[in-house]
């Protein structure tokens, strides 16, 4: 009487094992890019919560009607400016409380305030506000 095999043959778990890894071939880089892309997305958004805040600043300053100003209230939240211009300073308690949530950045402020993911990227993966000007710059380049 002939019984029945149980188990696997040593050739199929070596045929499982190299597909396995044929896959984990494609499926590895193309996980790293798409960490590189979310990154350059979560850098982006930043960048554009930035430009809201320093717009809405400015707003808020030239509506008050008084450009002697070195703050302006933004919902209860005194955010230091620039008197005339009520373009955010580049500190903690300029353009710092004006975005407000910095979560998941790392934040370095002064004349230019720079904003870098937490989670990976280079020196060039950031956006940096310029507290003279108001502009935000991006640069992608890193992520």
């Amino acid at each position: 009487m002939l019984k029945k095999q149980k188990g696997f043959t040593l050739i199929e778990l070596v045929v499982v094992i190299v597909v396995l890894g044929i896959l984990a071939a494609f499926a590895i880089p193309r996980y790293v890019n798409i960490t590189s892309e979310a990154r350059t997305a979560s850098v982006n958004g930043m960048a554009g919560g930035l430009r809201s805040a320093v717009a809405l600043a400015r707003a808020k300053y030239q509506t008050v009607g008084t450009l002697t100003l070195a703050t302006v209230d933004m919902d209860g939240t005194l955010v230091a400016c620039a008197v005339g211009t009520g373009i955010p300073t580049g500190a903690a308690g300029g353009i710092g409380l004006a975005i407000q949530d910095t979560s998941g950045f790392t934040v370095v402020y002064g004349a230019t305030t720079t904003y870098q993911p937490t989670n990976g990227g280079s020196a060039t993966c950031q956006a940096s506000y310029v507290a003279a000007t108001g502009a935000v710059v991006v640069d992608t380049s890193g992520c």
